[in-house]
């Protein structure tokens, strides 16, 4: 169970709980308190059937369509549909970055994933719907967006069983998980981006085009943003393990740091364009303090524009 509920840390939940995660734009369903709702006149009015997660309450089990289907569906309401957040959870190879991060440092993909835990337990709590995808270059597992409290236990077991490798390739990516979301919501993506630049953006257009709300929160090592190597270092590949490269950090350091802040400017410069909320995330930050002061500049941009 520790193991399960590390990605739920006690500082970085108690510390969040006091803001509040709204959606930009209009969201389809029902919605209720701080969302705003294109329906009016409803109270509580069946939505959709979705696959039976365990947790999920069993009253909600709609037996008629077991009787036909031999498979567990659970009746969705417009009220457990005030917003529905699709995280999308980089579980590529690259995320595995440092291999070995000794006392008081996280692996990319334990930092992006306590990120993600840490939003699915303030959504639901909020009485928001959450789901989780996990990606490299295909959908590697996916949990159905719930509003059941249940179902952040079933999102730990979920990403402690999937360690990251293989590739990343959006290049198609996005665009097949955009097809696969019914309802305009909140789309976050937890990545340390490290593909093509292009693919990415072609992604980050579909999902505004499909008018979702969008976070990108891109996360990358300390390493990988201050590149503080000194002595002659061998770089391994982590996504192609047959690359090697033996070289003097130093002569580099100062072309490799500009490309980063190109490629780096080139992401927010797109996400400001079509109204993406973005945060550069360094591992080397506490993940209560990079949470909370992206929530909290979100949060004040939101209340300014009302």
């Amino acid at each position: 169970m520790s193991e399960l509920t590390r990605y739920f840390q006690p500082e970085v939940l108690s510390k969040i709980s006091r803001l509040e995660l709204r959606a930009r734009h209009v969201v389809e369903g029902f919605v209720s308190g701080m969302h705003r709702s294109p329906y009016k006149g409803f109270s509580v009015e069946f939505a959709s059937h979705r696959s039976y997660v365990p947790g999920d309450d069993i009253r909600h089990i709609d037996w008629r369509v077991y009787g036909k289907a031999d498979r567990f569906f659970v009746k969705e309401y417009e009220e457990e549909t005030n917003l529905r957040t699709h995280l999308l959870l980089d579980c590529s190879g690259s995320m595995a970055y440092p291999e070995h991060p000794g006392t008081g440092r996280m692996r990319k993909w334990d930092y992006a994933a306590t990120l993600a835990a840490s939003l699915a337990h303030l959504l639901i709590y909020q009485q928001d719907g959450v789901g989780l995808t996990l990606f490299d270059s295909e959908v590697r597992q996916q949990l159905p967006v719930s509003t059941n409290r249940a179902s952040l236990y079933t999102l730990a077991v979920m990403i402690e069983s999937n360690a990251p490798k293989d590739k990343t390739d959006l290049k198609a990516l996005f665009q097949r998980l955009s097809n696969s979301i019914p309802r305009r919501g909140m789309v976050v993506i937890l990545s340390d981006l490290l593909t093509d630049a292009d693919d990415i953006i072609r992604g980050l257009q579909r999902f505004r085009y499909d008018q979702h709300d969008v976070l990108v929160l891109h996360v990358l090592d300390h390493d990988e943003l201050e590149f503080p190597f000194a002595d002659r270092t061998l770089f391994e590949g982590l996504e192609e393990m047959d690359l090697e490269v033996l070289t003097d950090p130093q002569s580099l350091r100062g072309s490799y740091l500009e490309a980063l802040q190109t490629f780096v400017r080139k992401m927010r410069g797109v996400c400001l364009d079509h109204k993406i909320d973005y945060a550069l995330i360094s591992t080397a930050d506490s993940v209560d303090v990079a949470l909370t002061t992206f929530l909290a500049t979100r949060m004040h941009r939101q209340r300014a524009r009302t």
